[in-house]
């Protein structure tokens, strides 16, 4: 499975974006979907989840009600809805996936076998 994100770009703090992430060469069905970031001289690190089956997504405790993720197997792809964007939020956003991985494992990117090549956003003040 091969994964490609897009959707990034440069908005203004308070705007929206909506990251996609499609899957090629393979299903996302069954598959758990999750999206990391890394901002500029930061670590990367857990943004979003949506288990394998389900919609009830995982999320940073830091970022709860901003970042919304979803998917729709039917198109294989995996979304990532980020609202009222702040400064801070300037990264470069990846999605990832796995079957294997459990609830517990979710916001653990060892987790995932298959990775995007990122999608930067960049939110000016």
């Amino acid at each position: 499975v091969q994964l490609q994100a897009s959707g990034g770009g440069m908005v203004q703090t308070g705007g929206s974006l909506r990251l996609s992430c499609v899957a090629s060469g393979g299903t996302f069905r069954g598959y758990a979907i999750a999206w990391f970031r890394r901002g500029p001289g930061k670590e990367r690190e857990f943004v979003a989840a949506l288990p394998r089956t389900g919609t009830n997504g995982l999320y940073a405790d830091s970022l709860k009600g901003r970042f919304i993720v979803s998917r729709d197997n039917s198109k294989n792809m995996g979304f990532l809805q980020i609202n009222g964007l702040k400064p801070e939020d300037t990264a470069v956003y990846y999605c990832a996936a796995s079957r294997g991985v459990i609830w517990s494992q979710l916001r653990q990117a060892p987790s995932y076998d298959y990775w995007g090549q990122g999608t930067l956003v960049t939110v000016s003040s």
